[in-house]
Formats: structure tokens, C-alpha cells, sequence
């Protein structure tokens, strides 16, 4: 109960600060919806009376007032929801840039490594939107529920002090309808895995990108199939939660439905005894119906309010995990880099486990150099690059620019230093000047810097095939959004890579995997060219990243990196007269060409 309390009063803490004059005109209004049908009992009684006891006039009045609050009853509501309506649909948009700012806003990438932070993150994507104006709804009718519950009593205890019984024996259906949302919400918590492997099926199944291989791989029917087990799943983990969860409302129910009939035959019997009038039956019996509806909706209420609360604690759940205690910032980004990039000791496991992906790592990346990567998927190469670009700081040892512990360097003032190309790089359905431009968002609307940064990525062909050029609008997602091939968006991602003019670190993570290897050497001898003259400029350090040995072989350093180890260093010459492990295995990629 405590929970479903804070959250709403976090609720309409939200609320209060979007708007108070609009709150509180909405809680009045729905304070006079509460009020008007408890009073329209006793002016029900008065009416009755009146009329058994011929006062024309005293039942033409009771009548007035009935028809009054009936009508208010009916209507205030109504006007409520313009206000509260509005105020709701804000809230969640609040909610919602929230929760980009919390997905978004961390430094670092932990939280999305982490299951548990995936699974609370599908409940909120289906839940968050209950926080608008039903939750609002439900909040704003809980406190008139309230006032309306103690009117209602004390109404009947004046008719009888054991009819306050009645409103007590509303305490079974709350109690247990909160038990059983709460069963309801352990149930969504344990269908999300299967929810979210659902849904990744579906998008899997919808999505132009996989056709071919699910055609030609005949995985249509394995992917259907897959998707209804998963649906089927998360269903019926869904539908024992809600029939444990109806057991215990009907039980609720049914102690109250015996208080009931108990309550109307009482008044029955004093008025058959002459202690009562045919009114204060009618009273007792409009009141009771009344705390029928009113358990109904409190129960319905309470379950809306619980579901807000637990969406409101998941999010404070996500803002602990995503807003940890982060290391003190003490220095600057630097203006260049003058000696290099160190790892000293430097391991690292990801969040969650226990195996280390990187173990005793100590290298120097100069200032100024071309530095290649190379090795086995999975032998630690994109976790070197996760580093330096501070998407995650080392479990053990230290990354140092210049000597200066890059931990204790502002992650944002570093990262605008840092030009990247990612071989899982983002689709933006954005214009096709925008989708390069926000490379550099400073010169996201610049014409010449967009085309200087294509020409860069040698992708300035790409336009050619664009009917308005820069000015074309990308993604099918947009009726007149032009479609693209997977190269064509790569050669995009590269060219946004390349907006940066002075950056201190250039990055290129397989990002050429769409391309043929002719077409990634020759994309990798241009960006050698613009590293040198942004390394002479800056003492920028250029990393790239590849499983193609004849293209790297350019490097001023090559690192081979094997078991979350650096096997060996060295140029290429070097490497290759060693006789270790690269030569090996550039021997095995150059045999494949002859």
C-alpha cells in the first residue's frame, strides 16, 4: 500500500509541476462527482418520505435536489477529464523523455549489457503509457473516493452505528485485490524475457532486411513457429497470474456481498418494527449499492494506482542503475594528444560476469600513429576500442592520455575528440545531409562540410543515386523516404565518421563489412592519407579495425590481439618476419587470393 501511495504522489508531484491551476480544477471537479452521489441518497430518502406522507411541496424540492446532484454526479466528471486528460498525455511525455534521457544519458554502456535492466526496460516500454490520463484518472478519483467513503459512513452510522460495518467489510476485496495485482505484476515480470524474444521475432519477421535470409535459408516457418511458442509462453504465464489474481478479487467480493444483505435486512427489520421510515429504507439500500460501487471502483483504482506505482518503481530503479557514483572529473579534454595513449595492467569483464574479455594489457598507442587491430571475433578487439572511447572504464589498471588517467577526463569533452565508424552502425531516417551531419552536429546544416566529409569516405557517389540530393529524406519509415542498400548506408555511417576535422582519436571498427576488399583498401589508404595530416595537426591516434590483413598492412602498428590478450605488436614487416601468429594467419588470407 505504501508503494501504491509514493507513486502516486510522485504522480501527481509530475502533474503539479505541468500545470497546478489545471490539477486543481480537475480535483475539484472530480471532488463533486464524489460528493453528489452520497448526497443524492438522502434526498432520495427525503423525496420517498415526502411522497408516502403526501408533502407536495417537500418532494417537489427533494426531487430538485436528487435531479441536481445526479446531474452533477454525471457531469463534473466529464469536464474533470478535459483537464486531467491533458495533464495525463503530458506526464507520460515526461516519463518518456525520461526515460531516453536515462537510456541515453549515462556516460557509460553498462546498463544495456545487463538482462535484468532489458527486461525492466520491456515493461516500460508496455506500461509507461498507463501513467497518462487513466493513471490520472485513477489518482484523481482515489482522493474523491476518499471523502466520498467517510460521507457514506457517516450517513449510515447515523441510521445505525453496526452499519459502519459495511464500509469495513470493504477492507477484504482491497486487500486482496492489491495481493492480486501484485501476483498480476510478478506475472509481467516473468513473461518479459519471453515477451521480448516475441517481439524481436516479429521485427525479424516483418522487416525488409532479413527477407533474403530467411527465404533462402527456408527460416519463415521456424521463425512463426518460434514466435507463437514464445507468444505462447508469455501467455500463459500471463493467464495463470491473472486467474490466481481473479480467485482472489471474487473472494473479496463475496465477503462483502454477505455484509450486504446483512446491512439492508437490518434497516428492513426496524422499519417493519416501526423504528425506521420506507426512506431510511431506501436510504440504507441506495447507500449500500453506493459502497458496492465504491469498493468496485476502489479495488479497480487501487489495481490502476499499483500498476502506476510499479512503472514508477522500475523507473526509479532504471535511474539507480543507470546514474551510479562516477568517478570525479579533475581533468580536462586535452587540446592534443603530445606523447600517446597507455594501458598499464589494463583488464576489463563486462557487467554481470566474471570471465574477463581483456587480462593484463600493456601497450602504447604514439601519438600521431596509424594503429591496426587485428584478430579472432570475440578475442577482445571492439572491447579495446569500447575503452577509449570511455564506454566503459577498465576493471583493473589504467588507460592514460599523456599520462593523465582517462577515467578522471569528462566523458562528453573526450568523446567530442573522438571521430568513429562502427560496423553496427545506425540507420537515421533523417535527411540525407542530416543522417552525415550529425557526425558533427555544429555543421549538421552545412553543405560543404557534409560533401568534404562523403568525399573523405570516398561515398560522395552515393548522392548520385538520391533524386534530391543531400535534401533527400531517408528510411522507409517516411512515405517519400528513399531506400537504401546496406552498402549505401555504410558509406553514409563512414562519411559521418569522417565530419570530425580534429578529432585526437579516429576510429574505424569494422565498419566496411558491406564493402568488397578492393573497395575497404582503398577506403582505408584515404583515411590513412587524412590521418596523417589530422595527426600532424593534432597528434590524433587513427584505430582501425579489421579481419582483412592486406588492408592494414599500411599501419604504422599493428596489434594482434588473441584471448583477450595482445599477442604481438608491431609493423607489418616486423610481424611478418617474426614468423608468430599474424604471419600465419596473413598467410592464410593471402593464399585465398592466389
Amino acid at each position: 500500500m505504501s508503494r501504491s501511495v509514493l507513486g502516486a504522489f510522485e504522480l501527481l508531484r509530475i502533474a503539479d509541476r505541468i500545470d497546478r491551476g489545471k490539477l486543481v480544477l480537475a480535483l475539484v471537479l472530480m471532488l463533486l462527482q464524489a460528493l453528489a452521489l452520497p448526497l443524492s441518497a438522502p434526498a432520495l430518502a427525503a423525496l420517498t418520505d415526502s411522497a408516502v406522507e403526501g408533502d407536495a411541496r417537500g418532494a417537489a424540492l427533494a426531487a430538485v435536489a436528487v435531479a441536481a446532484l445526479v446531474i452533477a454526479s454525471l457531469t463534473a466528471g466529464h469536464f474533470a477529464h478535459i483537464f486531467y486528460f491533458e495533464l495525463g498525455d503530458l506526464a507520460v511525455m515526461r516519463l518518456e523523455r525520461e526515460l531516453i534521457e536515462l537510456a541515453n544519458g549515462s556516460p557509460r554502456l553498462e546498463h544495456h549489457e545487463r538482462p535484468d535492466y532489458a527486461d525492466k526496460l520491456q515493461v516500460l516500454r508496455t506500461e509507461l503509457h498507463r501513467s497518462g490520463w487513466g493513471s490520472m484518472q485513477a489518482l484523481l478519483s482515489s482522493l474523491g473516493l476518499a471523502v466520498a467513503i467517510v460521507l457514506t459512513g457517516v450517513l449510515l452510522a447515523g441510521l445505525n452505528p453496526w452499519l459502519l460495518a459495511l464500509p469495513l467489510a470493504a477492507l477484504p476485496p482491497l486487500v486482496l485485490g492489491r495481493r492480486a495485482e501484485a501476483v498480476v505484476g510478478r506475472a509481467r515480470e516473468r513473461a518479459a524475457l519471453d515477451n521480448r524474444r516475441a517481439r524481436h521475432l516479429f521485427l525479424l519477421a516483418t522487416d525488409a532486411g532479413p527477407a533474403k535470409e530467411l527465404r533462402v535459408c527456408g527460416l519463415t516457418d521456424e521463425v512463426r513457429a518460434r514466435h507463437a511458442s514464445a507468444w505462447e509462453h508469455a501467455s500463459a504465464t500471463l493467464w495463470s497470474g491473472e486467474l490466481r489474481a481473479g480467485v482472489l478479487r471474487v473472494s473479496g467480493q463475496l465477503v462483502f456481498a454477505v455484509a450486504y444483505v446483512a446491512a439492508t435486512l437490518l434497516v428492513v427489520r426496524d422499519a417493519v418494527a416501526g423504528r425506521r421510515t420506507v426512506g431510511d429504507v431506501v436510504l440504507v439500500i441506495t447507500l449500500a449499492a453506493q459502497v458496492n460501487a465504491q469498493v468496485t471502483s476502489a479495488v479497480t483504482i487501487l489495481q490502476q494506482l499499483q500498476r502506476t506505482a510499479r512503472t514508477m518503481s522500475d523507473l526509479a530503479w532504471v535511474r539507480a542503475v543507470v546514474r551510479p557514483a562516477r568517478t570525479a572529473v579533475t581533468a580536462p579534454a586535452p587540446e592534443r594528444v603530445r606523447d600517446g595513449i597507455t594501458f598499464e595492467g589494463v583488464a576489463f569483464a563486462y557487467p554481470g560476469t566474471e570471465r574477463p574479455v581483456l587480462a593484463d594489457v600493456d601497450l602504447t598507442l604514439p601519438a600521431g600513429s596509424t594503429v591496426a587491430i587485428v584478430g579472432e571475433n570475440g578475442a577482445g578487439k571492439t572491447t579495446l576500442v569500447k575503452l577509449l572511447c570511455r564506454f566503459y572504464d577498465a576493471t583493473e589498471g589504467t588507460v592514460r592520455v599523456d599520462g593523465v588517467d582517462l577515467a578522471t577526463v569528462d566523458a562528453a569533452a573526450w568523446r567530442e575528440r573522438v571521430a568513429a565508424g562502427f560496423q553496427d552502425f545506425s540507420r537515421f531516417e533523417l535527411l540525407a545531409r542530416e543522417n552525415v551531419g550529425v557526425g558533427d552536429l555544429p555543421d549538421i546544416g552545412s553543405d560543404d562540410a557534409v560533401l568534404a566529409a562523403l568525399r573523405r569516405a570516398h561515398a560522395e557517389g552515393v548522392l548520385d543515386r538520391l533524386d534530391d540530393g543531400l535534401d533527400t529524406q531517408l528510411g522507409t519509415s517516411h512515405t517519400d523516404g528513399a531506400q537504401l542498400s546496406g552498402g549505401q548506408w555504410q558509406k553514409l555511417a563512414l562519411g559521418r565518421a569522417m565530419m570530425r576535422e580534429a578529432p585526437l582519436l579516429l576510429v574505424l571498427d569494422e565498419p566496411t563489412s558491406a564493402l568488397d576488399a578492393q573497395a575497404e583498401h582503398e577506403l582505408f589508404e584515404r583515411y590513412a592519407v587524412h590521418a596523417r595530416r589530422v595527426g600532424e595537426r593534432t597528434g590524433a591516434i587513427t584505430l582501425l579495425v579489421s579481419h582483412r590483413f592486406s588492408t592494414v598492412r599500411m599501419a604504422d602498428l599493428i596489434l594482434v590481439v588473441a584471448g583477450g590478450r595482445v599477442a604481438e605488436a608491431g609493423s607489418h614487416a616486423e610481424l611478418v618476419a617474426r614468423g608468430g601468429l599474424y604471419a600465419e594467419l596473413f598467410e592464410l588470407q593471402a593464399a585465398a587470393y592466389r
